[in-house]
């Protein structure tokens, strides 16, 4: 038999067990170009709360009675396919099941060369790449400029504080424990980090941020975002990342950014990774540089069970991880 996890109810504030539900089926038999594959690494996201939703977005919606999905990594124990052999390890975007087919041209064999597996679903994956060009070709950060990132310490904001260290910026990193700052700080050579828990945000990214703000990685939205607004440098840029802060809350509100982009004439530019799909071969070999020459550091949260995934989920909108949030489901069969 094979466990999987379903969207079984559609949440109006945050996701809890009544949501989902863990049935088991019939492990699938792979068609001809297709490869059955046994989960190693599930990686769960924020994003995915908006999929919960059957609300019109980026991505189709999750759908009722079927299960979840996300980026994996993956063992191949079966290969109905040229291109792919029993024993390949691979990434791709699977169902939450213990066993998931696949056609073989939907995922990409790991080079174990470039860093462990679970890099390719985090500094190496969706989340490196998200740093890459949300900063990059949004943010284009110059020597000396102010960066502020929210969020900074999970998975996407990690790499954003890093690159920003690498193209020169004054980094203001900005997350929810003292254990977090002190890794961005001490770890990641952040310039100055703020505990949006147990401080004023807007006291300390005035102290902080005394030249001003040019660029804003946002990753949060909420209240953090409307503390940054006010302090926007003339032509800074806005990278809309994400915007947990509002993900659960219903009909949410806060003051109005308008005037603050007027006076700035600042930039703001909502975006997901995937409007950059022609360029990854680009990011990627940014990101793998940097990662081999030492430039790049990543910290994972690695949960344990294919049961847990849920909790690990769940996990993201409380602030639970350092860095990316992973759930380890087995060991390969062949090592």
């Amino acid at each position: 038999m094979n466990k999987e996890i379903q969207l079984v109810k559609r949440p109006e504030a945050a996701p809890t067990h009544e949501h989902i539900k863990m049935v088991e089926t019939e492990r699938p038999v792979p068609l001809q170009g297709e490869v059955l594959v046994k989960l190693l690494y599930v990686s769960v996201d924020p994003y995915m709360r908006g999929r919960m939703s059957a609300a019109k977005s980026y991505i189709a919606p999750f759908q009722l009675n079927e299960p979840m999905e996300g980026g994996i990594v993956g063992e191949v124990v079966e290969s109905n396919a040229d291109t792919l052999q029993e024993g390949d390890i691979v990434t791709g975007m699977l169902p939450w099941k213990e066993y998931a087919s696949a056609p073989a041209d939907t995922l990409r064999k790991i080079d174990p060369s470039l860093g462990p597996v679970t890099t390719s679903l985090g500094i190496l994956g969706m989340p490196g790449l998200t740093a890459y060009f949300g900063l990059m070709d949004i943010g284009q950060p110059k020597e000396g400029e102010t960066l502020v990132v929210s969020g900074a310490a999970g998975a996407v904001g990690s790499a954003v504080v890093q690159i920003g260290k690498i193209s020169g910026c004054h980094v203001v990193g900005i997350a929810g424990s003292d254990e977090k700052l002190a890794y961005l700080k001490n770890e990641l050579g952040v310039d100055e980090v703020i505990n949006y828990k147990t401080e004023s945000v807007p006291d300390r990214l005035e102290e902080t941020c005394s030249n001003g703000i040019d660029i804003y990685f946002d990753n949060v939205g909420g209240d953090i975002s409307d503390a940054v607004y006010p302090l926007l440098n003339k032509f800074a840029r806005i990278a809309q990342c994400g915007a947990i802060a509002s993900y659960n809350v219903p009909n949410d509100q806060g003051p109005r950014m308008q005037m603050h982009l007027i006076k700035s004439s600042a930039l703001i530019k909502g975006f997901t990774v995937g409007d950059y799909q022609d360029r990854f071969t680009e990011g990627f070999s940014h990101l793998a540089q940097w990662l081999q020459e030492g430039r790049l550091k990543y910290e994972e949260t690695i949960t344990e069970g294919f049961e847990n995934i849920p909790d690990a989920f769940f996990g993201l909108f409380e602030g639970a991880n350092l860095g990316k949030q992973l759930v380890k489901v087995a060991e390969p069969s062949q090592k």
